[in-house]
């Protein structure tokens, strides 16, 4: 990612842990957050990598949100 995006930042040193019921059953993950900052959002790349990263990882689910920010 720091090759595509030219930097990244990744909140690791103390996972989030998440937790959900799925009937019966406790479920448990440890939860890492990267960030990127990029120009624009190519919405078709970013789609195809959280789609690999759910494989690699295998996840059911792997979250990537886009959201605007303004610099000041």
């Amino acid at each position: 990612m720091t090759d595509m995006f030219g930097g990244l930042t990744a909140y690791s040193r103390a996972p989030a842990e998440g937790l959900w019921e799925s009937g019966r059953e406790l479920k448990r993950d440890d939860l890492v957050a990267v960030e990127v900052m990029v120009g624009s959002l190519d919405r078709t790349w970013w789609r195809a990598y959280r789609e690999t990263l759910e494989r690699l990882f295998r996840q059911d689910q792997v979250v990537v949100r886009a959201q605007m920010y303004e610099a000041l």
